[in-house]
């Protein structure tokens, strides 16, 4: 076992656990914020996104020790940020959840895109929110909840 300091939504947070747990695991089970999903393992659904200095991982591939010192953002901090405040707001306002198990994903990888590009296009999202699968097909409603929260953002 080792010891983490780790920068989680803005706190301070220590964990000891072994250096290959991914930071999933320590996320959902040593610090029971369980906003972040397991949805295959291998990257592949992005059930599992998160913000590691600023930008969007899977949280399922990254071992604990290779963390360091960058600061980790899950759907449940994600809210204190303005973009992901708007992104949150317009998830709700165009009722895009259905199951929801891949929305914490969805959310924090249209962030992502939000932050580096303000005003996307259909392709953009397309292109950037590809990796994030959802098995209930609500990807026309996640389209219309980015460009809202884009355009929330304009305003």
């Amino acid at each position: 076992m080792t010891t983490y300091q780790l920068s989680v939504n803005g706190e301070r947070r220590e964990v000891s656990v072994d250096p290959s747990t991914p930071l999933l695991w320590v996320l959902r089970e040593d610090l029971k914020m369980t906003g972040t999903k397991y949805g295959c393992g291998i990257g592949a659904c992005g059930a599992c996104t998160v913000h590691l200095g600023g930008l969007p991982a899977r949280s399922c591939l990254i071992p604990i020790s290779l963390v360091r010192d960058r600061a980790i953002i899950t759907i449940e901090g994600i809210g204190g940020n303005p973009v992901g405040r708007a992104a949150q707001n317009a998830w709700v306002e165009e009722d895009v959840v259905q199951c929801g198990y891949c929305q914490s994903g969805q959310i924090m990888s249209a962030v992502a895109l939000l932050t580096a590009n303000p005003a996307p296009t259909d392709t953009d999202i397309e292109q950037s929110m590809g990796g994030n699968l959802c098995r209930c097909g609500t990807y026309v409603r996640i389209r219309a909840a980015i460009h809202r929260a884009a355009e929330e953002r304009a305003e």
